[in-house]
């Protein structure tokens, strides 16, 4: 099992920043890989972006320049950084992990926090 904890959401004014946290309750070393999603008011769930232990950050085309993943691998956390937050950036985040089992993988989420982009 993968326990998965959240944090630093909140509100933020257009134009501003917010690092979330992700809080695994294993190793790094030991998932697969780890990622950020998000879901918009009324829309399906995205991806944001992907990092493993060993590999830099990767984020979606159309965030990058703007938002960044990375890794503690010593305090088994991911961090998300967004700069540059517009309203469309609202969406509750999730952390999301993939443990391999066998032949396949496990998934894991988190229980999500909110962001809010608004003046």
């Amino acid at each position: 099992q993968v326990q998965l904890v959240e944090s630093g959401g909140g509100l933020v004014q257009p134009g501003g920043s917010l690092r979330l946290s992700c809080a695994a309750s294993r190793s790094i070393f030991t998932l697969y890989q780890l990622a950020w999603y998000r879901q918009p008011p009324g829309k399906q769930r995205e991806l944001v972006g992907t990092i493993t232990s060993d590999s830099p950050g990767n984020v979606v085309d159309s965030l990058k320049g703007r938002f960044t993943i990375s890794t503690d691998n010593f305090k088994n956390t991911v961090y998300l950084q967004m700069n540059s937050l517009q309203p469309e950036d609202t969406a509750v985040y999730y952390c999301h992990a993939l443990r391999v089992r066998g032949v396949g993988f496990d998934n894991y989420w988190g229980q999500g926090t909110q962001v809010t982009v608004s003046s």
